[in-house]
């Protein structure tokens, strides 16, 4: 798998995709909170002006906004930061989006410790967990460009609400124009046959340097991006899993409740015993920082990957 720099971070991706996707779809709106030129979304404000809507730094309000204009029949795109519409708008996502099933679409930014540098404030690393247990509310998270901009397409195709977690920061581009996402699916990045390892968004790029240095040492290690965590691809999961025998997942979350935990539950209903390592901040908040170095601290960087592969092997 080659890693080429990202030219801009999957935000700008997803929003510029919903500027082409405003040319076929001539009735779907985008909602934000004051921080388009963070997200991006102006660009669909500045070609759409009159769908483009700045309800000011409220996303309770702007969730009860679009979820009328849903109601109504109209697909509803909202942008605002992750730790904002997963903690302030909460209940109005829950009761006035997802109960009813609304095609209410979010562009969540700054997803995990990707918005490293403006401190705890601003790194949503509880929204993946507060948005899985949604009823109805799907969950997706690119990588890169090529997968933001197909992810953006499939939100708003996909009936009901769509959670899509970006990064702050450019980071790679893996894939190319030729590479197609499902929801439900993943992608196997690197093939291997000693143990599994399955991240998603911007962890997948460590994931693939532990395997990188891991190969080094004779371990081949399988790497699966799990772009689309609810529902996921429990098929390639549960075969890649029992070819492997070892399972290490790493997230940029919270590890209580993220992916993890649901693959560990996987493991176990499934009655398939194989060493396990779940890797996440560990009930506790980042800091503010340089992006690489709170992945070292916090235990998600490629060498943390690297030292659980170890662990596992070594129990297996």
């Amino acid at each position: 798998m080659t890693l080429t720099k990202a030219p801009s971070p999957t935000r700008r991706a997803f929003s510029e995709c919903l500027v082409d996707l405003g040319d076929q779809d001539k009735e779907f709106v985008v909602f934000e909170t004051d921080i388009g030129y963070s997200t991006y979304t102006h660009l669909f404000g500045d070609r759409y002006p009159e769908r483009y809507f700045n309800v000011g730094i409220a996303e309770l309000g702007m969730f009860a906004q679009a979820a009328g204009v849903a109601a109504s029949g109209r697909t509803v795109f909202c942008g605002g930061y992750g730790v904002f519409i997963t903690m302030r708008a909460i209940e109005v996502i829950r009761s006035f989006v997802c109960y009813p099933n609304l095609n209410v679409k979010i562009l969540s930014s700054h997803g995990g410790v990707t918005a490293a540098i403006d401190g705890v404030t601003h790194q949503a690393t509880e929204d993946i967990a507060t948005m899985a247990t949604l009823p109805n509310m799907t969950v997706m998270c690119p990588c890169d460009s090529r997968s933001a901009r197909v992810v953006a397409n499939l939100a708003l195709t996909t009936p009901g609400p769509v959670f899509v977690r970006l990064m702050r920061d450019a980071l790679y581009d893996i894939y190319d124009e030729n590479d197609d996402f499902v929801v439900g699916g993943s992608k196997t990045i690197r093939a291997g046959h000693d143990v599994t390892l399955i991240s998603y968004g911007d962890i997948v790029f460590q994931a693939l340097a532990a395997a990188d240095s891991l190969a080094a040492d004779g371990v081949e290690a399988e790497v699966i991006d799990l772009y689309s965590i609810k529902p996921y691809d429990r098929d390639a999961v549960l075969e890649s899993v029992r070819r492997t025998g070892a399972l290490v997942v790493a997230e940029n979350h919270q590890a209580k409740n993220g992916i993890g935990y649901e693959l560990a539950a996987l493991l176990m209903k499934e009655d398939l015993h194989v060493p396990f390592e779940g890797l996440g901040l560990q009930d506790t908040f980042a800091e503010s920082g340089a992006y690489n170095k709170i992945l070292d601290k916090y235990g998600i960087s490629a060498t943390a990957i690297r030292s659980a592969v170890q662990n596992v092997l070594d129990r297996k």
